[in-house]
């Protein structure tokens, strides 16, 4: 029975990290304390603010009818139909472009890893151009392309079932999305190149070798030593453009300006707050919307679980 006892209280301990990781961690609140410290006060007041106006009934056009109503504001926004579609709107936007662009990324950054060392410099400059672009000029060249009137996608691509001079892509939900989310991987794929292209390059070549000479086809090479021991490098990209993509504004707000059920988390929060002058309601979407980015990475640092340690092969 104590021995039984032992047994699972050893289990249940946490196993202790190593020296160096102790040291890598000192080190890294070290080096990132400093810029912690600045975003934190550069952010902690609007997010502040936001959460106080949530909780008052604010609207700028009746500055006298202001009075404080608790969670009120929060219980008309959750039992609004209008979030939920905006909700499920901006996530599946966030899953299709994250999932494409993480595909697109990978087979990028192996090009650029694979590519002769002269040419390395050129492709990477290349791939760039596109996330070089400001989002809105990007979002006006993506609507004029596929506009009805002034677009040449039509015209272009009239060989392609269901395209035509009288297609408005505009004009429904499935076409809006695919012209936004297309546009969004174009830009953003890059940024995921790189970061991947930077965990390639952390990947042992020796262990690579070794998977070749043991008879493993690419595939496998790619799958079962290529991939996990770039997990981290993995849950960067994701993580940042899962939250990037999820706080989506420009794209929309310039091609649909939300019409068509394309409208998102962002662009909802903007016109309850500018265009209706809503504060309250306004500020309680904003807060939700941070509640759910919050969540995201929570999920997504579950679900890598890194463990840099152990993936050195320390104990």
């Amino acid at each position: 029975m104590t021995a039984t006892s032992s047994t699972r209280s050893a289990r249940r301990r946490a196993p202790a990290r190593s020296a160096r990781a102790r040291d890598e961690a000192r080190l890294g609140w070290l080096l990132a304390g400093p810029a912690f410290v600045v975003m934190l006060a550069v952010t902690a007041y609007p997010i502040l603010q936001a959460v106080y106006e949530s909780l008052f009934n604010n609207r700028l056009t009746a500055p006298d009818d202001r009075a404080f109503v608790g969670l009120k504001n929060y219980g008309v926004v959750l039992t609004d139909p209008v979030f939920w579609r905006s909700l499920w709107v901006t996530t599946f936007i966030m899953l299709v472009t994250v999932l494409i662009e993480l595909v697109l990324g990978f087979a990028l950054a192996l090009v650029m890893h694979r590519a002769l060392t002269r040419l390395r410099g050129l492709l990477r400059t290349a791939i760039l151009v596109p996330y070089g672009i400001i989002t809105v000029v990007s979002a006006f060249a993506w609507f004029y392309a596929f506009d009805i009137t002034s677009g040449y996608v039509n015209t272009w691509f009239d060989w392609v079932p269901g395209v035509g001079p009288d297609l408005n892509w505009f004009a429904s939900q499935g076409t809006s999305l695919f012209v936004i989310i297309a546009s969004e991987v174009w830009k953003t794929t890059p940024f995921i190149s790189l970061l991947l292209l930077a965990g390639l390059a952390q990947v042992p070549g020796d262990l690579e070798e070794a998977a070749r000479v043991d008879g493993a086809t690419p595939w496998q090479v790619f799958a079962r030593v290529i991939v996990p021991n770039m997990k981290a490098a993995i849950m960067v990209a994701v993580l940042f453009r899962a939250l990037d993509a999820f706080r989506i504004f420009d794209n929309v707000f310039i091609m649909t300006n939300g019409a068509n059920g394309t409208e998102v988390l962002s662009l909802l929060a903007y016109r309850q707050s500018i265009s209706r002058l809503e504060i309250g309601l306004g500020s309680t979407i904003s807060v939700l919307l941070f509640l759910c980015v919050i969540l995201i990475c929570f999920v997504a640092i579950r679900l890598f679980r890194v463990d840099l340690a152990s993936a050195r092969g320390e104990k």
